[in-house]
């Protein structure tokens, strides 16, 4: 019978009742006379009294209900726990996806500040996973040398030589202006190179004339038609511009593999309408699938023609490797027609993107040592490694990134939140959401000025220059004259606390062109045996007998 007169006093309700006992208070002492002090703890008890009541009845939150006033304390705590996290809690190696320490030597270079460590590493050497490079007694002096490959050399009549680390693919859009002004101004004076992303060449990226690999996605956004298509002479007018360098069809990316996108009626502005070519108040779709190809052969073709359109500029394709049947296809059908893409960039599903669905930024897509390795030894199988570059992306941020990627097949990185962080990005995962606080990630214009192009341009030089001088130094240190003779047999992983194995032994290569005299193994035999050349639909599976 007494609770429900005790229920005002438990802890659930008690900010309430002293709210309204603080009300009634401050108004009977006041007299009336609300010119009094007691005029403004009236009117702050009020609102939490009118707050409370409010909570009470409210349909959407049952904590609420439950703990009126109070439970508001617990939606303050969750908004700012990423910052209590970050700031307060974090260790040097916690964090995620970006360990403290990772981003931390990221803006040490972009400012050249001292990017050293005292004491020793805070990493448990023995424990699964860990990773560690084979030196050599005879070490090298540091290469000085600005690291280069060229791609297209044989096929193209503007080949182009790539800086062994690049800004990976990021769309104006999902980035500020100022986000992709600093960083075309940072790539021309570090001469590298800016992926645009699928949303197209802006002229942000125009601005400063660095060198740009055009990204063409399933949108075709810069060279659509009015449909969605792939407009032939849209392309081939921008494609022109000197300062595009390469061509690159996105198939797809780490982060959501297979899905495609939508950006809203209400986001799509004059200017992005304008740059990607789409119509204002409609939505603007990125397909999960191309529409200008739909099996290996049509996509080499497709490659093939935008080569020819481009005037003779490298052309190649980005993916996230899914089903193994499906890049052996394309293997199949490079033998079959003798077309090939100058390049092949391997994103992994550990890739960074602005926004995605849970289930498939977390359970979709190979990640990218393996799908690199595959994709690696794919080529070697087929005897087609020495005429293809492979790209990788994925979590790349330091020299001993680089170097792993390179060591399992990789000719080249690209970064992409390696340079938001050299831009300031601060890791707040609120890129979803137009709320950068540093102004990389909005399109918001009164957060995107807080950005200053010519301070973070050189941040992103400095961050490029000190990351390849990282890796030089880690070449010299193994015994090497190059990045490039990175090899599997240099790095090892634990895969238990007393036993480690070389990359050499968990990545094994098959010889050059094994698969063309069938010498298979089973990383790739069933697989190879049902891919098809003219679909990415792999063969029904042969049932024994």
């Amino acid at each position: 019978m007494l609770r429900p007169l005790l229920l005002p006093f438990t802890p659930r309700f008690v900010a309430l009742t002293l709210s309204v006992a603080g009300f009634l208070g401050c108004v009977i002492a006041s007299k009336g006379d609300w010119s009094s002090a007691f005029f403004l703890p009236a009117l702050v008890f009020g609102v939490l009294v009118a707050l409370g009541a409010h909570d009470l009845y409210q349909r959407k939150h049952a904590i609420l209900r439950s703990y009126p006033i109070s439970a508001h304390l617990r939606f303050l705590l969750e908004n700012v726990r990423p910052e209590l996290r970050q700031y307060f809690f974090e260790d040097n190696k916690d964090g995620r996806p970006f360990s403290r320490d990772k981003r931390a030597i990221v803006y040490q270079r972009a400012k050249m500040d001292m990017d050293k460590r005292p004491f020793g590493t805070e990493i448990d050497v023995y424990e699964e996973g860990f990773e560690w490079l084979r030196h050599s007694i005879a070490a090298q002096p540091v290469s000085r040398e600005h690291f280069r490959t060229r791609v297209g050399a044989d096929l193209c009549a503007q080949p182009y030589d790539i800086s062994l680390l690049n800004v990976s693919a990021m769309s104006f859009g999902a980035l500020s202006g100022n986000a992709i002004r600093a960083l075309n101004l940072g790539a021309r004076k570090g001469e590298f190179a800016q992926d645009t992303g699928e949303g197209g060449f802006s002229p942000y990226h125009a601005e400063s004339g660095g060198d740009v690999i055009w990204q063409i996605a399933s949108g075709y956004f810069g060279c659509r038609t009015r449909e969605g298509g792939f407009d032939a002479e849209k392309f081939a007018a921008v494609a022109a511009r000197e300062q595009i360098k390469m061509i690159e069809v996105k198939l797809s990316q780490g982060a959501k593999p297979g899905h495609g996108g939508m950006l809203p009626a209400a986001k799509v502005s004059a200017e992005i309408a304008r740059i990607r070519g789409v119509p204002m108040g409609e939505d603007c779709v990125s397909p999960a699938a191309h529409t200008a190809f739909s099996t290996p052969i049509e996509l080499l073709q497709f490659l093939t023609r935008l080569r020819e359109l481009s005037g003779g500029k490298p052309v190649g394709f980005k993916l996230c490797v899914g089903q193994p049947s499906e890049f052996l296809a394309i293997c199949k059908a490079m033998l079959e027609t003798g077309l090939r893409p100058d390049f092949i960039v391997v994103d992994g599903k550990e890739g960074g993107t602005g926004s995605a669905p849970l289930e498939f930024m977390d359970h979709i897509g190979m990640p990218m040592r393996d799908g690199l390795a595959f994709v690696h030894h794919a080529l070697i199988g087929v005897g087609l490694r020495e005429t293809i570059h492979i790209g990788a992306a994925g979590k790349i941020a330091s020299g001993f990134d680089m170097a792993r990627a390179l060591a399992l097949g990789a000719d080249w990185c690209n970064s992409a939140r390696g340079f938001m962080f050299a831009l300031g990005c601060i890791q707040s995962l609120s890129c979803h959401t137009d709320r950068c606080p540093t102004g990389v990630a909005t399109q918001d214009p009164s957060r995107a000025r807080a950005l200053v192009v010519s301070d973070k341009a050189e941040r992103v030089r400095n961050f490029h220059r000190a990351t390849l001088m990282a890796l030089a130094e880690l070449a010299a240190a193994t015994g090497l004259d190059h990045p490039s003779e990175f090899a599997s047999e240099h790095f090892c992983r634990r895969i238990s606390a007393h036993e480690a194995a070389s990359f050499a032994d968990l990545y094994p290569a098959p010889a050059s062109g094994a698969f063309l005299r069938g010498e298979m193994d089973a990383r790739f035999s069933a697989a190879w045996r049902r891919a098809r050349p003219d679909s990415f639909r792999a063969a029904p599976r042969v049932p024994f007998s």
